[in-house]
């Protein structure tokens, strides 16, 4: 299961998340994982989207935090990935910078969680790509019943 933050522009115009460009970026991540888009389920801290794209408030994310929990539960996913600061922050009730919690393994309602860059950074930032991958290659093995370290 991976988990964004919230819908942009096009995913409100579609009702489908991850969709444009960052979208077809996930897209080739779970690919590049051995999985295709259907195999995983994918989720959003905040069901709208927040005016001019801005960060969820934390009123609109304490709105929003049964229903991703119910998601989270009813999924039952093997493995959760936090795409980005404000998903991880909101998994993880904290305010650690993401490059300090990414590629680490945390545990969410029971489900190992990855921390891991959001799709549109990597479009901003083509150096977070690698560590990105790195993140990947260990959900990708942890899948397989591959390395628990994290």
């Amino acid at each position: 299961m991976f988990i964004g933050e919230g819908p942009g522009a096009e995913e409100d115009r579609t009702g489908l998340p991850f969709v444009g460009r960052a979208g077809d970026l996930l897209t080739r991540i779970i690919e590049a994982i051995d999985l295709r888009r259907d195999q995983v389920y994918i989720a959003n801290i905040v069901k709208c989207r927040p005016p001019n794209n801005r960060d969820p408030e934390a009123a609109e994310v304490a709105a929003c935090r049964h229903y991703l929990e119910a998601q989270i539960d009813t999924i039952a996913p093997r493995v959760l990935v936090a795409l980005g600061r404000v998903a991880a922050q909101t998994l993880l009730g904290n305010d650690t910078p993401i490059g300090k919690m990414r590629g680490n393994w945390f545990e969410v309602r029971g489900v190992p969680t990855m921390v891991t860059y959001h799709p549109a950074a990597l479009l901003r930032n083509s150096g977070l790509k690698r560590p990105t991958w790195e993140d990947m290659q260990a959900v990708r093995d942890r899948l397989r019943g591959g390395s628990e370290a994290g």
